[in-house]
């Protein structure tokens, strides 16, 4: 019979929860686990409690005999960024070669490697079943630099599991190679597919017409430069904005894609429904789309057809309510969109004007994308290339709505057949509008932000009433948990109530605790904290508190890991103590059965 504890790591920060399958209330009687309740811990008070990564929250575990159990949730950190596990530091990049690339400008007598303060995605898997081997993925999405726009990294670390107590040791780090792609641009979020590969993403894709402009000095650029080592080289914004795979292979390496033919689009986490063709994208920044990819095949995205949401308002209370309508954008495969993306740039693909009469009397139409309102036309026969190379503004073009603001990650419920969709801040292109081109969202300003429900259905058609093949197909889309705004800053310096989320970004959901992790990125809260929400009870829980300053980051709710049940927690940035800096490891408070 195991010893159980609830432990929190982190840069990767890991609750461990009992497992149905090995707690026992009496040897000598198998139980199962009931229903798991969080009791929510205070916000933190001190000022070493504000500057710290910690949980002083517990877990109620009702058993299927009625007995229960109190469990303390601990902390215990993985690493940080800086760490040197077997020879390797943690949070640097590397070019195009995989060398480190080294800050020579700072003092140049004395070079050290750029590191990340910016831990984004903790993908943690076993290779080869429970016996395999354990692997984390984990994204570093910003890199601090005296010498322009870096590359960013994205790491392989091989992970230790003790059986007897669930505690992970990091034992090595190694860089995931994305030199097939020119490098990896701003990875953010990401998550664990069902077929056991890490699915990642590339966040606020570089414009493209803003680059041809002026494209000696744009960011992508700077970008090539730094990655090749190479000052007379011009960047390739359509090389940047999608949808990256790393499978890791039994003898521990990985290999890496990008799936061009998902659209480019500023991704956040996605999410692949029980097909395994079917997949939900959170777009981050403002006026971005809600986009859906079926694939051809299951547990293959190398193909597949892409759509765009219409947001059709039923209601304005709570967020807002609306049926969705979906508009197929194309159908593409990932070589034909990587060929275009090396051959095209914008104007190859749009033409553009500043002309009002001109545009109303030559065909064009009006859109405003990521902030940003333009008259547009397709050239003949870049159709294809509009649509997943320009994924939102081509969306725009054909109907699909473009308010969403701060669309976050997205995550899915099986049992209720449900995905859940966190909107960090509900204002701008979501609030009515009479001088957009289209004003589909007209829903009160909520700063603080909230989390989503869609509702899914089969058999459903697309806007031209052409048949969706997918049985999980969006229909409908509404508030569920909202933050709530003060009029005034309190004494403890929040602008959102303390009690509510504010600015949720990352949420991950767990099947068996049907709990909903909710984590904050948010200046409304003087911390950013980790919230469980129960599906069920609606119980808000604050379960786990980031140094002030500090995004909560990386959510991933693993149910069963060898007997163990881990919630990871990353948090990036942070104020006063530097990352992660002096984080306790609170131990084993209870080792009970």
């Amino acid at each position: 019979m195991k010893k159980r504890k609830l432990v929190v790591p982190l840069l990767s920060l890991a609750v461990l929860f009992p497992s149905a399958t090995n707690v026992f209330a009496n040897p000598q009687k198998p139980v199962s686990i009931d229903k798991v309740e969080f009791v929510g811990m205070d916000a933190p008070q001190t000022k070493k409690e504000k500057s710290t990564m910690y949980s002083d929250a517990t877990a109620t575990v009702t058993y299927s005999d009625g007995s229960q159990k109190n469990f303390s949730l601990d902390y215990e950190q993985l690493f940080k960024p800086g760490d040197v596990i077997n020879g390797k530091t943690a949070g640097v990049t590397h070019d195009v070669n995989g060398n480190v690339i080294m800050d020579t400008v700072t003092d140049p007598a004395n070079p050290k490697p750029f590191i990340s303060k910016a831990p984004d995605s903790n993908t943690l898997l076993s290779v080869n079943g429970k016996s395999g081997k354990l692997y984390l993925v984990n994204h570093f999405e910003s890199v601090p630099s005296k010498i322009g726009n870096l590359p960013k990294s994205m790491a392989l670390n091989t992970v230790q599991q003790d059986k007897k107590t669930g505690k992970l040791t990091v034992t090595d780090i190694n860089l995931i190679d994305f030199s097939e792609d020119g490098g990896i641009w701003t990875p953010c979020a990401g998550s664990l597919s069902p077929w056991n590969t890490h699915l990642g993403s590339e966040e606020y894709e570089p414009d493209a017409k803003s680059h041809e402009l002026n494209p000696e000095k744009s960011a992508v650029t700077e970008f090539a430069r730094n990655y090749y080592h190479d000052q007379s080289i011009i960047g390739n914004p359509y090389l940047y904005g999608y949808l990256p795979e790393v499978k890791v292979h039994p003898n521990g390496k990985a290999s890496a894609v990008k799936h061009y033919s998902m659209g480019r689009l500023s991704f956040e986490r996605v999410v692949v429904m029980p097909d395994n063709r079917t997949v939900y994208y959170g777009d981050d920044g403002n006026y971005t789309m809600m986009f859906m990819y079926v694939a051809d095949k299951a547990e293959n995205l190398s193909a597949g057809t892409l759509y765009a949401a219409k947001w059709n308002q039923t209601s304005d209370k709570n967020g807002g309510s609306a049926n969705l309508e979906w508009i197929e954008l194309g159908h593409a495969t990932d070589s034909e969109i990587k060929e275009l993306a090396l051959s095209l740039k914008f104007s190859d693909i749009f033409e553009t004007t500043e002309d009002e009469q001109y545009a109303i009397k030559n065909g064009f139409k009006k859109v405003k994308t990521a902030g940003k309102a333009e008259w547009l036309k397709v050239k003949p026969g870049m159709e294809k290339a509009a649509a997943f190379l320009e994924s939102r503004r081509y969306g725009a073009l054909l109907g699909a709505t473009s308010e969403f603001n701060k669309m976050e990650a997205v995550e899915l419920n099986k049992e209720d057949n449900k995905v859940y969709m966190a909107m960090s801040s509900i204002k701008g292109g979501m609030e009515a509008s009479s001088t957009d081109p289209v004003d589909d969202i007209r829903v009160s300003k909520i700063n603080a932000g909230g989390v989503y429900e869609l509702s899914l259905n089969k058999g459903l058609k697309d806007l031209n009433g052409k048949k969706i093949h997918s049985d999980y197909v969006a229909a409908t889309m509404s508030g569920l948990v909202l933050g709530e705004d003060l009029p005034a800053k309190d004494a403890a310096g929040n602008l959102a109530h303390p009690n509510k989320i504010a600015s949720p970004d990352n949420i991950v959901y767990s099947e068996k605790m049907r709990t909903l992790f909710i984590g904050e990125d948010t200046s409304l809260h003087h911390n950013n904290y980790v919230w469980a929400y129960n599906i069920d009870t609606m119980k808000l829980s604050r379960i786990v508190s980031a140094p002030d300053g500090g995004e909560t980051t990386g959510l991933q709710a693993i149910d069963d890991l060898n007997g163990f049940t881990y919630l990871m927690v990353s948090s990036q940035n942070p104020g006063n103590v530097g990352y992660l800096s002096g984080l306790p490891s609170l131990g084993e408070k209870n080792s009970k059965k």
